[in-house]
């Protein structure tokens, strides 16, 4: 049996659908990465005592890189043995996750790296079905 993987990644959430000679199955996997957000000491008025105020940028985005690897673990988990991935998305994330899978010797699996915009989750069904169909 041939499993055939596309999905849509952003970094809130990626959208795995699986293809099969049986039908396909779609599953959805969260993100806990929230953006970076705005260091809560930043304004002009905090005066020379800024630095004790607020957290280093660098310690925000070690916690960011962390959770997003976490979160592309759990994309490639639920890829699975596929032997052809279509992976596609509006912004890095597919990029990220992409290096990530070359961490795990996994690129030759990869068909295809395209950038769309914004899907439904049946486009998205819809558009991995019609890219392994031919």
């Amino acid at each position: 049996m041939t499993t055939k993987v596309g999905l849509w990644i952003d970094h809130r959430k990626a959208i795995v659908v699986t293809v099969t000679d049986k039908g396909d199955e779609t599953r959805i996997v969260i993100s806990a990465a929230e953006k970076q957000l705005r260091r809560s000491g930043d304004s002009p008025l905090k005066g020379r005592y800024e630095r004790q105020q607020v957290v280093a940028d660098d310690s925000q985005q070690r916690g960011l890189t962390g959770h997003l690897n976490s979160y592309y673990d759990a994309v490639i988990a639920s890829i699975g043995d596929a032997e052809s991935i279509l992976i596609f998305g509006p912004g890095e994330a597919k990029g990220e996750l992409n290096k990530r899978l070359g961490h795990k010797n996994l690129t030759d699996r990869i068909a295809v790296l395209e950038t769309v915009d914004k899907m439904t989750d049946r486009q998205i069904a819809t558009k991995v079905r019609q890219h392994f169909k031919g």
